[in-house]
């Protein structure tokens, strides 16, 4: 007896996350989604129009018991693909954010993903047949001046998937890291982030984000970046000496330097 497809997605109340769920329901996928906001019970309202089983568990990915919440939703049934999106942002200076808003930022996008990651990998290990969809960032490409800790997240997130998909090789597993720019979401509101010039600038449309990460996923894709724009981007940043870089993220993400 053949189970029924199913696909995890995290983050998935709103933007990418929530597009991301949208194509795996549309698939025929049934779906667990998480995020830590009560707007996931919405999410799951339209996402169980594509006649599709849907489950939905609102819990703090930013730590082991959130996602173990998850994984329990998730019980025993495999999961043909994951698609680790949840994360936050956080603008300003550093030393004048406060170190709780530091430390969720770091344990939403490196803690809970790598823990999830970890749990769900294991278990298609076991089978040998799996997808890993990780959400990292054109910004892990840049030191990122008034998002320091955010983009040093992405860069750990874009290194990890690299070197999990090289450990996964001829395993049945893929891994597929997605790392889009700027894209139209509620990101730049909720890092307090709207009076900078990445803030107020042009965004990628989320759904097309998502479609682009999507078919690479079910492709067996090592990375996508989205948009030709970003693409430049990140071969130059490959080019270029981090201190550079750093400044001119800085005149971008600065408080203030939007246009009043």
């Amino acid at each position: 007896m053949t189970h029924s497809k199913l696909a995890v997605v995290t983050g998935a109340s709103s933007g990418i996350g929530f597009e991301l769920a949208k194509l795996c329901a549309a698939d025929g996928f049934d779906i667990v989604i998480a995020a830590d906001e009560a707007e996931i019970e919405t999410a799951a309202g339209v996402l169980a129009k594509h006649d599709v089983k849907v489950d939905a568990v609102q819990c703090d990915l930013a730590t082991v018991e959130g996602v173990d919440k998850l994984l329990e939703k998730i019980g025993s049934r495999p999961v043909d693909a994951l698609l680790a999106n949840a994360g936050h942002g956080l603008g300003h200076a550093f030393l004048d954010q406060d170190f709780d808003d530091i430390l969720h930022v770091i344990n939403t996008n490196v803690l809970g993903t790598v823990y999830l990651v970890h749990k769900v990998g294991k278990t298609m290990q076991q089978r040998g047949d799996g997808k890993i969809l990780i959400v990292g960032s054109v910004a892990g490409f840049i030191p990122g001046a008034y998002q320091a800790v955010y983009n040093a997240s992405k860069a750990f997130l874009d290194s990890f998937s690299f070197a999990l998909r090289a450990e996964l090789k001829d395993s049945g597993i893929t891994v597929t890291c997605l790392m889009p720019g700027a894209t139209d979401t509620d990101f730049f509101e909720r890092a307090d982030m709207m009076d900078t010039k990445v803030g107020q600038g042009s965004k990628d449309d989320p759904a097309d984000v998502a479609r682009q990460g999507y078919d690479a996923m079910l492709d067996g894709k090592g990375d996508v970046v989205t948009g030709w724009m970003n693409k430049l981007q990140t071969a130059i940043a490959n080019v270029t000496p981090a201190g550079m870089l750093a400044e001119q993220h800085r005149k971008q993400a600065a408080p203030g330097t939007g246009k009043q």
